[in-house]
């Protein structure tokens, strides 16, 4: 570190100049970012994503389907709004409520449908185009996956722009009240603002080979504001300390070579909670690990060469533009110190009692994925659903469509008699109220569909409904199941389906499988996420530290702190409180807030026992190098976990529920670390265990 140091302190125009052009370049990169995002990112490379490409391509069955609602409107009306769609390019078919009235529409509403096949593989155009189009129909809106998306869109951005608006003002305070001077306060908002732009600008570039999801947009710069200013707040409130006594030059080197360090080794264990995700392999959380290690990767680099570059430039001027006399608070937090160094089983027995406190709610937590709900109500999109949902019953069955092969094709005796009796099978469930097959259709029983079939003019009047449902060596086969698709009566039915022996090959594909799926990815790859972050954090830790007791610990506590986060997001969402209506916390939040906080938490672990450890390393024992690393960092953390708690929480008064419900985990998280288990347990710990903390197998002997 040290060669490194002079390096950076050589020649900071150069690195400035440097830093400069590749944040312009990005910067009009970014501007592309929201029109790259498509989906919400659910998706998984699985047999409903098979089953439904297949059956786009081979029966013409619609991929993406947009609902078209009218609300009391005339017939005249709906005949004169579904004309003017017709006239766009794409839709590959129309359905008109005109034609079925008994099934399309009742209590003065009505619905239609667009339907497009998988060569449309970006609807977002479409969605505005529609829109355009029946702007002249005030009481007509559209609706569905596509819809949705492009609201969710939409709503992330305005989202973006909400939180930052709230957060980086409360940012700025807490950096005054660090550093009292204007410009070192804004210095740390600038390095996040450049790190985050570089990040979309390389998203956008990559973007060409991955399909980026609209949480993106929000996570990325949630995480790098965050970091970047936690980062640069340690980096220049060390170079500060050292700037009493040494030149500019001299304490920058100083404060690369250790405050560098701390922001490495916490950069890594956040890079390890991120890295984890990708064995998950569901899209959102490859995006969230892509993006995330992104741009912490940027805000190290940009803490070690343009801060201190920018730092050496202005020279004093940092300490320019003073509105606050920062009085000196080490004399309260050696007071502090001293009250948990007297009473170290008592505040242990006091955190964990309020943690496990905490942790009661979490034995009623519910996981859902996503799905319209994650609008506000303020959406016609959601608005338009729920109305769907409530008149026609939408969500109370569901459709699950099954794709069969068999050597041979299907329309021989045998094979008929075949999907005759799959077909019963199958109908024997008590969930299911319906199996479609050529025969029902035709309206014949076996038999006599074969024995027509036999005849030219049988077999001519058949090949429509057999084209429809077979083409080939496949047999296409929907069934509709008494539940909502979304529940775990319908993931456990199609699970169970498809490891039936039903005499052929087949696949599923519809709601209930692509839930099942997503679930299944999720629970049965998390263990392994887990193992990887808490294996990894542990070696890093003890590396770092020449300590097999301090990760140890450290991992028991952050296990422990987030439990009580996911306690605390239940009490709020599910149980409604604080004026939130009663909702369902969202599939990726336990996994993200783990995988994101148990990586962030570290930072302040790193920051308060590297400075424990050069107490220690000294001369000091161990609990004066306690009390003098708490002395010295406390502020330091406290700053730092206001400001990731601003710009994390600032999300809570966003539209969107999953980043509400992230945000407000990520922000619990940190206040609970920052507070109970950094402040509090960890030097209680400390003193508890005494010399032990430093035990390490491997140490040479001299």
């Amino acid at each position: 570190m040290k060669t490194f140091a002079r390096w950076m302190t050589s020649s900071p125009k150069i690195i400035v100049c440097i830093w400069s052009i590749i944040f312009i370049v990005a910067a009009v990169l970014a501007l592309q970012l929201p029109s790259k995002l498509e989906g919400d990112g659910f998706s998984v490379d699985g047999d409903h994503a098979f089953v439904s490409n297949e059956l786009a391509k081979t029966f013409d069955v619609p991929k993406q389907t947009i609902f078209i609602v009218f609300e009391n409107e005339s017939d005249a009306t709906i005949e004169q709004a579904l004309t003017d769609v017709a006239a766009l390019d794409d839709v590959q078919t129309i359905v008109s409520p005109l034609d079925d009235r008994d099934s399309y529409m009742k209590d003065g509403v009505a619905y239609g449908m667009l339907h497009f096949d998988e060569t449309v593989s970006n609807l977002s155009p479409i969605v505005r185009e529609l829109r355009e189009t029946l702007e002249p129909y005030p009481a007509v809106h559209i609706t569905g996956g596509p819809v949705i998306n492009e609201d969710l869109n939409s709503a992330s951005q305005t989202d973006l722009i909400k939180a930052e608006a709230i957060g980086l003002p409360i940012a700025l305070i807490v950096l005054l009240l660090a550093f009292g001077t204007l410009v070192a306060s804004i210095l740390p908002i600038v390095i996040g603002a450049v790190t985050v732009i570089i990040a979309f600008g390389i998203l956008v570039l990559v973007s060409g080979s991955v399909n980026l999801s609209i949480f993106v947009l929000n996570i990325v710069p949630m995480l790098g504001l965050a970091l970047s200013i936690d980062f640069a707040l340690l980096f220049i409130n060390r170079y500060r300390e050292e700037q009493a006594t040494k030149s500019v030059v001299e304490s920058l080197q100083i404060a690369i070579q250790t405050a560098g360090r701390s922001i490495i080794f916490s950069a890594i264990c956040v890079i390890i909670g991120l890295g984890a995700m990708v064995v998950i392999d569901i899209e959102l959380f490859q995006n969230i690990a892509l993006g995330g290690t992104i741009v912490v990767f940027l805000a190290v680099i940009a803490s070690l060469t343009l801060l201190p570059a920018a730092i050496q430039l202005l020279g004093h001027r940092l300490n320019k533009w003073r509105l606050l006399r920062v009085k000196d608070s080490s004399s309260r937090w050696q007071h502090f110190a001293a009250f948990v160094m007297k009473r170290p089983i008592m505040i242990i027995f006091v955190s964990v009692l309020l943690m496990g406190m905490a942790m009661i709610p979490l034995k009623d937590l519910k996981l859902t994925i996503p799905s319209v709900d994650s609008l506000p109500l303020s959406y016609d999109s959601r608005a338009s659903y729920e109305l769907l949902d409530d008149t026609f019953g939408l969500a109370t069955q569901s459709s699950v469509y099954m794709l069969a092969e068999r050597d041979g094709g299907w329309t021989s005796e045998e094979a008929l008699l075949q999907i005759d009796d799959v077909a019963k099978t199958i109908a024997k469930d008590v969930l299911v109220l319906d199996v479609t097959t050529p025969f029902s259709a035709s309206g014949m029983d076996v038999t006599t569909f074969y024995e027509a079939m036999q005849t030219e003019q049988g077999k001519a009047q058949l090949q429509p409904v057999i084209d429809s449902f077979i083409q080939g060596d496949e047999l296409f086969m929907p069934l509709t199941i008494d539940v909502d698709g979304a529940s775990t009566t319908a993931q456990d039915f199609v699970r169970d389906l498809s490891t039936t022996d039903l005499g052929v090959d087949f696949k599923l594909a519809g709601l209930a499988k692509y839930n099942q799926e997503i679930f299944d990815e999720m629970f049965q790859k998390i263990g392994y996420a887990l193992a990887i972050i808490i294996i990894s954090t542990f070696i890093i830790l003890m590396l770092a530290f020449k300590s097999v007791l301090i990760p140890l610990k450290a991992i028991l506590m952050n296990v422990v702190g987030l439990c009580a986060t996911f306690g605390i997001l239940v009490y709020i969402f599910q149980y409604g409180h604080f004026g939130l209506p009663e909702t369902t916390i969202a599939l990726i939040i336990p996994v993200l807030v783990f995988c994101l906080v148990f990586g962030l938490s570290m930072d302040y672990e790193v920051f308060l026992i590297s400075r424990i450890q050069e107490e220690y390393n000294k001369g000091q024992t161990n609990t004066k190098a306690t009390v003098s690393g708490l002395v010295s960092t406390s502020k330091i953390i406290t700053s730092a976990a206001l400001i990731m708690i601003v710009i994390t929480g600032a999300f809570a008064f966003t539209d969107v529920m999953p980043m509400k419900q992230i945000g407000v985990g990520i922000a619990i998280a940190i206040a609970i670390d920052a507070t109970i288990i950094r402040l509090m347990l960890v030097p209680s710990l400390m003193k508890l265990f005494g010399e032990w903390n430093w035990w390490y197998p491997f140490k040479r002997k001299s």
